[in-house]
């Protein structure tokens, strides 16, 4: 792969009101390609270039992410598929359906889906961006409301690698993940919806990073937030000394109350939580397809109220706001 594999999407936005990021965004991605590969960068782009050419005879992208049916390729060519997805792994985020093939996810993605869909303004015609989009899960399930551009932005070059595998089967040219960070975003101020889901508590500065998400949004722009909370009032707020759940890069998780508070001094209105919920060990485990330690290894085996370390376990709630 090299930056050409960008150029549809500097063609699609160059009429677009998201125009003023080409002064930025080639030079980034030139940087990122010559400096910053990962390195099983060269084995993943052999791997996608390996990846069968098939005829899906399904799209399903409501109610799951699947291309095609197992009845469209041959006892061959399925186990093919199957030895070169497995060639990604881990897979985290999901679950994705290819011609049959089930590819499941450490993260039940679909179950937060269900829980944060309902909320959200219809995103028919919008531009939309997905910050911290993981491998796209959730990119595909907004294709499904038709969408006139979907962007995901995700420095982790495995997800990226993930996503161009899946969008190997289903080349809409609607949806395009960029490997770049938030703090690599100029202020676009041109989307009509901006999501950011488990990326929060992993922002070393929260209410810059607040900043950085309303930059992207148009006036009267949606965004749609999910992250890690606790419980309490609006001054209560939660650093881990060391780890939480395993994790060293979470930083701050404040109540539902004081996010709100810092929500409003950013400049946001409108602000709403529509959804609270403890995250499962049926939710988030160990697969097939993601073989390390998962959420179940990071709870107190006698007490799953509690993380490892004692601390509260996961409570996830989502926030809307219009800019």
């Amino acid at each position: 792969m090299s930056v050409s594999w960008f150029n549809e999407f500097y063609k699609q936005i160059a009429e677009s009101p998201l125009s003023h990021w080409l002064e930025v965004l080639p030079a980034q991605l030139a940087h990122w390609h010559k400096e910053q590969r990962h390195g099983d960068f060269d084995k993943w782009t052999k791997l996608l270039k390996l990846l069968p050419q098939t005829q899906v005879s399904t799209i399903e992208l409501r109610d799951r992410v699947a291309f095609g049916q197992h009845t469209d390729l041959d006892e061959h060519t399925q186990r093919q598929l199957l030895g070169l997805l497995q060639q990604f792994m881990p897979w985290r985020k999901g679950p994705f359906y290819i011609h049959g093939l089930h590819i499941d996810t450490e993260w039940r993605s679909d179950w937060k889906w269900d829980r944060v869909s309902p909320h959200i303004s219809s995103l028919h015609n919008r531009l939309v961006l997905d910050v911290g989009c993981g491998s796209g899960y959730h990119m595909w399930r907004m294709l499904a409301d038709d969408p006139k551009l979907v962007v995901g932005a995700d420095p982790s070059q495995l997800f990226l690698m993930q996503f161009q595998a899946i969008k190997h089967f289903n080349p809409d040219p609607r949806i395009h993940l960029l490997p770049i960070g938030v703090e690599q975003l100029p202020e676009l101020k041109a989307f009509d919806t901006v999501f950011s889901m488990g990326v929060f508590y992993h922002r070393k500065s929260p209410i810059d990073f607040l900043y950085q998400l309303k930059h992207q949004l148009r006036k009267g722009g949606e965004l749609v937030l999910e992250t890690l909370i606790i419980e309490g009032d609006e001054q209560q707020v939660f650093m881990p000394q060391d780890r939480y759940a395993q994790m060293r890069n979470v930083w701050y998780l404040p109540s539902a109350s004081a996010l709100i508070l810092w929500l409003k001094r950013v400049g946001f209105k409108n602000i709403r939580l529509v959804d609270q919920a403890h995250t499962t060990i049926e939710e988030q485990r160990r697969t097939q397809w993601m073989e390390g330690q998962s959420l179940q290894d990071f709870l107190d085996p006698n007490d799953h109220s509690l993380t490892i370390e004692g601390y509260p376990a996961p409570l996830r709630a989502v926030f809307v706001a219009q800019t």
